[in-house]
């Protein structure tokens, strides 16, 4: 591939921003499109969105898979695209380049589309790729908000695409055996499922006004759906995951994976009727927006689902992180005669009453492997996780967040006067309260945000009871030609 100077490739994007201002055919919305028919012998042609993190790891993985073949790539910084593909010439492999999707997507070489982009383009390059005929595996959170998660759902049933979402615990059989043994009652009736992500996510600075995008990047394409608006923090790659326009704190980002699992575990295929949070950004201050200490409580009536979120360590200047019952990053599910710790994503722990080991669990498998075999049979329900399940999951995560945008500081006896009827969120509150004193945060002085109580309208999962405010951040607006498509 050709190699571009800085010069070269400014006249570029300028020239590809120009002449891409109109959609491509296929975004039409038609609901007519031509899938491949693959003969067993036939490899899959796929392509990968976004690797300068979690997208490594599809190449990686789906490198080693037969039967796949990697014919393009896709990223909207140059330095990351050149890079990838001078490793795919090294390996003699024969790989189109794009920074644009839209003219990935237009390539009828493509059966599937891998995305690993900011959480902002998840649906949206989603649902484009389901129009453009291709399969899709899209990364955890499947949307950024709660609507397009569910346009993306009602794209991929309107042109029989098989998608598959990146919560891969779901096809790993030590997950799936422990979930399906204390579902059938092993431990006793399930009292409650808490989901932690107890993960370090130190300060990422303060700048003092706008700062300069990389040149290598197209920074029309990476804002997408989002406004252009000037970059403000040090960091434009990552860092986005901490600031609402693109990202959904680690309640979206890690987290994802956890209330999943949690959601899983309760048996639950719907959203919480009941949402409450409380957190915020403590312990330093940056240019992020999004909590960095956060409960919330999806109050299921068999069952509450807690997730809890620390990335604050165990204590000022420690490097170690917090634990409940032996998870960090996982899942705890107590019941009337134990409980369940799930430590990671392929092992889970059963216990008794008196905290005796009971049965473990272990074993895990290739979750891109299953997306292959779905492809392949066009039998959606071969999919671990279909896009459906994790379109649930990522609601969650965004209505929990919604919940404490909407919220306002308050001093520590409010908060347990707002708790003090539900013990499982009195204990979870107390439990950060301490957490929060060992990292030297003073709750008089750096209060904690008490979000708003917020009631899902049992007869329209994508909409709240008596609160317009709330319901507007079900949406985000979308910035032309970037617009998730509403599929009717």
């Amino acid at each position: 591939m050709t190699q571009y100077t800085r010069r070269s490739f400014l006249k570029r994007s300028l020239f590809t921003t120009a002449s891409l201002s109109l959609l491509p055919a296929w975004a039409a919305d038609t609901g007519s499109v031509r899938r491949r028919v693959l003969g067993a012998n036939d490899d899959i042609r796929y392509a990968v969105v976004g690797f300068n993190g979690r997208g490594q790891d599809h190449l990686k993985e789906l490198g080693g898979l037969s039967g796949a073949r990697l014919v393009a790539v896709c990223d909207v910084d140059r330095h990351v695209l050149d890079r990838e593909l001078a490793a795919c010439k090294n390996r003699g492999q024969q790989v189109q380049g794009y920074t644009d999707v839209r003219r990935l997507l237009d390539n009828q070489d493509v059966d599937v589309v891998t995305f690993a982009t900011p959480n902002h383009w998840h649906s949206l390059g989603a649902i484009w790729a389901i129009q453009a005929g291709k399969d899709v595996y899209v990364e955890k959170p499947i949307s950024h908000n709660v609507w397009e998660g569910y346009q993306l759902v009602a794209a991929a049933r309107k042109y029989n695409a098989i998608v598959q979402a990146g919560t891969q615990c779901r096809s790993n059989p030590g997950m799936r055996e422990a979930i399906a043994w204390v579902q059938a009652g092993n431990l006793g009736k399930i009292r409650c499922a808490y989901g932690l992500c107890y993960k370090r996510r130190p300060s990422i600075g303060k700048v003092n006004g706008p700062q300069p995008i990389p040149p290598n990047v197209d920074y029309d394409l990476w804002c997408g759906p989002r406004d252009k608006a000037p970059l403000r923090r040090k960091h434009l790659h990552y860092d986005w995951h901490w600031v609402w326009p693109t990202g959904n704190g680690d309640l979206g980002n890690q987290g994802i994976h956890q209330m999943d699992i949690a959601r899983w575990v309760l048996g639950q295929d719907r959203l919480s009727p009941r949402i409450l949070s409380l957190g915020g950004r403590l312990g330093y201050s940056d240019d992020g927006t999004t909590p960095n200490t956060l409960i919330v409580l999806h109050d299921y009536p068999e069952a509450p689902l807690i997730f809890e979120v620390r990335g604050l360590p165990t204590s000022a200047g420690s490097s170690k992180m917090d634990n409940y019952y032996g998870a960090s990053i996982g899942v705890v599910v107590t019941c009337e005669g134990g409980r369940l710790v799930i430590p990671s994503y392929d092992s889970a722990t059963a216990f008794d009453k008196s905290g005796a080991e009971v049965k473990k669990f272990k074993g895990g498998a290739s979750h891109f492997a299953n997306f292959l075999e779905a492809v392949r049979s066009r039998d959606r329900s071969h999919l671990n996780a279909e896009v459906h399940e994790c379109n649930l999951s990522s609601a969650l995560c965004h209505t929990g967040n919604i919940s404490y945008r909407l919220g306002k500081p308050h001093s520590p006896a409010e908060l347990k006067e707002a708790a003090k009827d539900r013990p499982e969120l009195a204990d979870s509150l107390g439990r950060m309260e301490e957490h929060l004193a060992a990292n030297m945060v003073d709750l008089a002085k750096t209060p904690v945000t008490l979000g708003a109580v917020l009631e899902m309208d049992p007869h329209n999962p994508e909409r709240f009871l008596g609160s317009r405010h709330a319901n507007a951040l079900l949406r985000d607006p979308y910035r032309k030609p970037f617009v998730v498509p509403e599929q009717v």
